[in-house]
């Protein structure tokens, strides 16, 4: 409602204005015909000959046409600012208003008065440096003022919000005032040519909102980290995606690394729960390896003697394994978001990241204690009903 008061007072101050800057031109005979000026400037120029000095007589002729005709428009703008001496203040307490009515007022403004100075540059009626001109000109420096220092503090609040105490998981409140800003500002500026100032606050605003996403990494959550900050970058990720906002391109493809790299982090941590005994043996297994060890020694080793490693594996048997994956699966169910359907994507990964842990386990036995007839419980085709009966029944 405001953009379109502020774009009513635009449209009835144009005719006035122009009216009242033609008559004062016409009744003080200030104005000149552009091509009498450029005939004069010809023939000034013209009169001196190339190669010699100029005449004092073309001096003046310089002088007078350089310096004194620019000023004839002055007399016209002072005697303008006189008779509308209250319209610029009146316009800034407008502005001020159009500012407060709503919580994106600045930008509604802003466009209103680009629109505003684009259609009298392009009106057949406006005169090419009119007073009005002038006053909208240091009213969208104004604008643009307000709207810098609006992003500003916006970027400042997104970036020093705490974390709600009682969070579990979901999207962060500060992704969600960004999406409602990117929302607001692309339709507002739907129409509009030119949209630097709009895309400098859309990078600023992206960058804020990524450093308060990382710092949750030193917030003391309830809920497992990685995830929270894989959901919120999935959900920028999506976002961007569907907006398709070219300056925004290298966020969008920042987000996706990093909730690519925080499923990861999620993925590994948690499926160290299953198999958190065999896992730790077997790190301990390659541990020695990289020590120096030789592979076909490990074995003599007292904590990963053969006797130990089946002791471990015992405890690991296929129904057990199966019962483990369930209730990782029903632990992830509960604290993904419903609303990302994140859940399938992460299952999926989880599974992958254990079918290479399996391989590798499979093949440090086979290097590291060969011909002992040791194997897991379950086969690799277990595995792969597990997840997939465990999948089907959700």
């Amino acid at each position: 409602v405001s953009k379109q008061m502020l774009e009513q007072v635009l449209r009835e101050l144009q005719p006035l204005c122009t009216a009242e800057q033609r008559f004062i031109e016409k009744f003080f005979q200030l104005s000149r015909d552009a091509a009498d000026l450029q005939v004069l400037e010809v023939s000034v120029r013209t009169m001196s000959t190339p190669g010699q000095r100029p005449s004092p007589f073309n001096c003046l002729l310089f002088f007078l046409f350089f310096f004194f005709f620019p000023r004839l428009e002055e007399p016209t703008t002072r005697l303008l600012s006189e008779i509308f001496s209250c319209l610029e203040p009146e316009l800034r307490g407008f502005l001020d208003v159009c500012n407060k009515v709503h919580p994106f007022g600045c930008l509604q403004v802003l466009v209103a008065l680009n629109d505003s100075i684009f259609e009298m540059w392009g009106s057949s009626s406006a005169l090419p440096s009119s007073f009005l001109n002038t006053v909208l000109g240091n009213m969208l420096l104004l604008a643009k003022s307000s709207f810098n220092k609006f992003i500003g503090t916006l970027c400042k609040e997104i970036e020093e919000a705490k974390v709600p105490s009682k969070m579990k998981s979901g999207i962060l409140p500060a992704v969600i005032h960004f999406e409602e800003f990117v929302n607001f500002s692309e339709e507002v500026f739907s129409t509009v040519r030119r949209r630097g100032e709009l895309d400098k606050a859309h990078v600023r605003l992206a960058s804020s909102v990524f450093s308060s996403i990382n710092s949750l990494s030193s917030a003391n959550l309830k809920v497992n980290t990685d995830m929270v900050m894989m959901e919120n970058f999935y959900h920028i990720h999506c976002f961007l995606c569907q907006k398709k906002i070219h300056c925004l391109e290298a966020k969008k493809i920042e987000a996706k690394q990093r909730y690519s790299e925080h499923m990861e982090k999620y993925v590994i941590k948690y499926l160290g729960q299953p198999l958190e005994k065999l896992n730790h043996f077997f790190e301990g297994v390659k541990a020695r390896v990289a020590q120096g060890v030789k592979e076909e020694e490990v074995s003599f080793q007292l904590a990963y003697s053969k006797q130990e490693l089946r002791k471990v594996i015992e405890k690991y048997p296929g129904k057990e394994v199966k019962r483990a994956l369930e209730n990782l699966y029903r632990k992830i169910h509960k604290y993904l978001s419903p609303e990302e359907n994140l859940l399938p994507v992460v299952w999926q990964a989880m599974e992958q990241e254990f079918i290479r842990q399996y391989r590798e386990f499979e093949d440090l036995i086979q290097r590291c204690y060969t011909g002992s007839g040791i194997a897991m419980d379950f086969t690799m085709e277990d595995l792969l009903s597990y997840f997939n009966s465990i999948t089907l029944s959700n």
